[in-house]
Formats: C-alpha cells, structure tokens, sequence
C-alpha cells in the first residue's frame, strides 16, 4: 500500500505554477534560457545540413555539365562562381617564356612548384593559365623549366579555377595598385591573374584551367584528379544530440522540482 501511495505521488501531475514560484523562479528562467540555446544549436546544424546539401546539389550538377570549350569564343558569364568546378577543354599553343611558378606546393610529402603556363588559345589573340602541376623543388629554378616543355599534350582538359586575388589597395588614381608587383615575376604564391596580366602581351581569361593528369602520367609535371566530398557530414548527428539534451535538460529539471516537492509535503 505504502509502494502505491508512493508510485502514485511521484506520477501525480505538478501544476506549472510552482516553476515560476519564489524558490524556482530563477532555476527555471536558467533551464529554459540552457534548453533555447540548445535548441538553437540543434536548428543551426539543421542549417548546416541545408546548406551542404543545397552545396552537393550545385557541385553534383556542374560535374555532370560537359566540359565547357574555351575555344568556341564566347564571353564568359559575368559572374565567374558559377563556373566554379565545371570543367573545361581549350587547343592551342603553350607560352613557355610566360611561364611562372606556383611556390610552396607538395606532392605525396614533397616540397616543389606548380607550373603555371599560359596557353595562348587557337583561333584567338587570348590565352588562359593552365596549372600543368607539381614539380619537385630541385628542378624548380627557370632554368630547368624547359625539360618539362611538353606542347605535344594539347589538348588541354582541366577543372577551372578562379583567380587568387588579395585586396587591392590604391593611395590615388595616379598611383599603382599597391600589391601589383613593378618588375615581372617569375614566383607567385598564389594565381592572381589580374596581377600576373601586367607582365603578358597578350590578354588573359579571368579564370585559369588547372589541367587533369595524362593517362600515363609517370613525369612530372605532376597533377590528380580531384576527389568531391559529396557526404552531408555530420550535422544531422548534431542536430538531433542538441535537440536530446534539451529534452533530457527539461525532464530532468521536471523530476528534481517533482522530488523536492515532494519532500517538502512530506516534511509538513
């Protein structure tokens, strides 16, 4: 009789005034603020989630458009992001006197260069960069450039790649851009093609082609075909673990209010 009357007491239902009475007002302000911000984690993961999937989505779509011609002589859409990872094919003739190097690049552990080559397009006054890849440091000076002068791959098939840039900084209208080198360079840290445009003769596309490896590749210069993380990671975990401890926050407060309670009518 005595378990009954107990078990019988513990699920009795507690009125919802007694969280908002002078013991447990501030205890209950506290857990509800620590289960909204849990919540709010719980939805902001759900977000994350959205947006690698709305990501996967674009990615999934541009690698299944085929390769874009630059060949053909059409302009290219103002907006360049939208031909982030699309790939493309373009014929012509290297520019090995233009060629510049890409520094502090790895292949497999080891420290090197890209070379970055400007591919004048067949038919037209315009060339585009083409990363041919990795080579290793010890042949990275201009003056061992010429063995990996190989013109007979043209084609070139490549995934294109928008220009590095930094932003610019200019004191006056008469005065250059501040991080535009005055003396043509043959290292660069990164591909900015606006910068590297001032010491060419010819135009430059505003995107560079950073080329696919050979079938047989066994030579430098080196390069992979890129690999596409396509997951939705890890954020649906997350999401439903913030929402669960919120949950769990909210009934354990629930049961200790309902215990002490408890023990205080017993004591009266």
């Amino acid at each position: 009789m005595l378990w009954n009357n107990t078990v019988k007491s513990h699920l009795k239902p507690i009125s919802p005034t007694v969280f908002f009475n002078k013991r447990w007002w501030l205890s209950t302000l506290l857990v509800l603020v620590a289960m909204g911000v849990m919540a709010r984690l719980g939805v902001w993961q759900l977000n994350r989630l959205a947006q690698r999937q709305a990501r996967n989505a674009q990615t999934t779509f541009q690698l299944s458009l085929p390769p874009l011609s630059l060949n053909n002589g059409d302009p290219l859409p103002a907006d360049l992001t939208t031909l982030k990872l699309r790939q493309a094919t373009a014929s012509g003739k290297f520019d090995f006197s233009g060629q510049v190097a890409l520094t502090q690049q790895n292949w497999l552990g080891s420290p090197g260069i890209h070379l970055i080559t400007p591919l004048i397009i067949e038919g037209s006054n315009q060339a585009v960069l083409v990363d041919r890849g990795w080579i290793p440091y010890d042949e990275s000076t201009p003056d061992k450039w010429a063995q990996f002068n190989k013109s007979n791959q043209l084609p070139v098939t490549g995934f294109i790649k928008l220009s590095q840039e930094i932003p610019q900084t200019q004191t006056s209208v008469n005065q250059p851009l501040k991080n535009t080198p005055n003396t043509p360079q043959t290292e660069w840290y990164r591909v900015d093609i606006a910068a590297i445009q001032a010491q060419l003769p010819y135009p430059l596309l505003p995107v560079y082609v950073e080329q696919l490896p050979a079938k047989s590749n066994n030579n430098p210069p080196f390069s992979v075909n890129p690999e596409f993380d396509l997951s939705e990671g890890p954020h649906m975990g997350y999401a439903i673990q913030w929402f669960v401890f919120a949950l769990i926050l909210g009934l354990g407060y629930i049961n200790y209010v309902r215990k002490h309670k408890q023990v205080g009518e017993l004591q009266s």
